[in-house]
C-alpha cells in the first residue's frame, strides 16, 4: 500500500511537472522574417515565467554579428489605454539603426498590450508618486530582454545600445547604475513619469518628487547618457526636463542635455516618425560616436 502511494505521488508530481513546462512560452522567433529590414515577431523573458513579452526584431543583412540596439518604448497610467496600446514598433527609429549596423529589438514590457499581465511600472498616485520603484522595475524589463538577446549567436556581446522614449527612457536611467565595463550605451528621448497629468499639457504630476527621484538615479550613474527633448514637448517641456537633467548630473551622474527643434504639434511623440528621426540624427550620430568608459566614473 506504502509503495502505490509513492507511486500514485511520482506520478501527480510528473502530472505538475509536465503541466508546468507546456505552460512555459517558447522564447524566440515566432514566424517568418519579413519587411522592413527583416522584421519579425519574437518572444522575449520577462519577469513573470509562465508570460513572455512580445517583441519586434529588426536586422541588417547577412549573418551578423551585429551590435544591439534596444528601444524601450512609453507607457501610461491608464489601464484602458495601456491594454489597448498596439505593439510598439518605432519601425523609423529602428531602421534608422539597422542602416548603422545594428539589430534592434523593442520590446512590449507586462501590462501592455497584447503582451498583458501585471503592470509592474505603477508609479503609483500622484500625492505618493514613486517614480524611483518605477524606473527600478522598467529597466528590470529592459535588462532581461537584452540580456536574453545578447545571448543570440546573431548579436555582438561587446556592446549594446539602450534608447528609450518618456517611461522607457526613464527606466534606461536606472541601468545607467550598471558597470560601464557593460559596454551600454543610453540615449532618452524626453525621459520622466507622471507627465500630462489628468490629460493637461505642461502639468506633471508631483514634479518634486520626479526631480528627487532624477537626483537619486544620478548617484548610482555610471555610465553617460545623452538627453533629448523636442522644443514643444508638452509632457515633459525643456524647461523641467533640464532641471530633471542638472539634478541627475548634480547627483553624480553624466549628463549630454539637447533641446531638439519642435516636431509637429506634440513633441513627445518625435522618435514615432521619419521627420521627428529626422531632427534627430545629429545627436543619434554623435552618441553612438561617443567612447564608452573603460572604468567607473570618475
Amino acid at each position: 500500500m506504502h509503495s502505490l502511494k509513492v507511486i500514485f505521488a511520482l506520478l501527480v508530481a510528473v502530472a505538475l511537472a509536465s503541466e508546468a513546462a507546456l505552460a512555459q512560452p517558447v522564447l524566440g522567433a515566432q514566424d517568418a522574417e519579413g519587411e522592413p529590414n527583416r522584421r519579425q515577431q519574437w518572444l522575449v523573458p520577462s519577469p513573470d515565467p509562465a508570460r513572455a513579452a512580445r517583441a519586434f526584431l529588426f536586422r541588417p543583412p547577412g549573418a551578423g554579428p551585429f551590435p544591439l540596439a534596444l528601444i524601450a518604448h512609453s507607457t501610461t497610467q491608464n489601464v484602458l489605454r495601456r491594454v489597448q496600446m498596439p505593439q510598439p514598433e518605432y519601425r523609423v527609429l529602428a531602421g534608422f539603426m539597422v542602416a548603422r549596423g545594428f539589430a534592434v529589438l523593442v520590446p512590449e514590457r507586462l501590462g501592455h498590450g497584447a503582451t498583458g499581465g501585471t503592470y509592474l511600472e505603477d508609479q503609483g498616485g500622484c500625492d505618493e508618486a514613486d517614480y524611483s520603484r518605477a524606473a527600478r522595475a522598467t529597466a528590470g524589463q529592459i535588462r532581461l530582454a537584452l540580456d536574453y538577446l545578447r545571448d543570440q549567436p546573431f548579436i555582438r556581446k561587446d556592446q549594446a545600445v539602450v534608447i528609450g522614449h518618456s517611461a522607457g527612457g526613464w527606466g534606461a536611467l536606472a541601468l545607467a547604475a550598471e558597470s560601464p565595463n557593460d559596454a551600454l550605451t543610453i540615449v532618452v528621448f524626453a525621459p520622466g513619469r507622471g507627465g500630462r497629468a489628468n490629460d493637461f499639457p505642461n502639468q506633471v504630476c508631483a514634479p518634486h518628487t520626479l526631480l528627487a527621484s532624477a537626483a537619486e538615479l544620478g548617484r548610482s550613474a555610471k555610465v553617460p547618457v545623452t538627453w533629448l527633448v523636442a522644443a514643444n514637448d508638452s509632457y515633459f517641456s525643456p524647461a523641467l526636463s533640464r532641471q530633471l537633467a542638472d539634478a541627475f548630473r548634480e547627483a553624480g551622474g553624466r549628463v549630454d542635455f539637447q533641446v531638439l527643434p519642435a516636431y509637429g504639434g506634440e513633441g513627445h511623440w518625435l522618435p514615432e516618425s521619419e521627420n521627428g528621426v529626422k531632427l534627430a540624427t545629429a545627436e543619434l550620430d554623435r552618441a553612438l560616436r561617443a567612447p564608452r568608459p573603460a572604468g567607473a566614473k570618475p
